[in-house]
């Protein structure tokens, strides 16, 4: 049975901001403001995250805990 890949999402830049912010990092969170797009894909802008501490399966199993108000789009 083959690996299941992980679909590209789409998350609003709002919820990745307050996601740092949460964990004490305000610093990164200011970045991500200036450098991410405001829809980011978790393929497309893995560098992006990568570079912010930011693994895109915690941020989505988090997210996907209710954070946030807006809902996370699949790709």
């Amino acid at each position: 049975m083959p690996a299941m890949k992980q679909q590209p999402m789409q998350i609003d830049k709002d919820q990745i901001i307050a996601f740092l912010r949460e964990r004490g990092e305000d610093a990164k969170a200011t970045q991500a403001q200036e450098e991410l797009p405001s829809q980011v894909d978790t393929d497309r802008d893995s560098g992006l995250l990568a570079k912010l501490g930011i693994d895109p399966s915690d941020l989505l199993g988090r997210l996907g805990g209710g954070m946030g108000s807006k809902p996370i789009r699949s790709g």
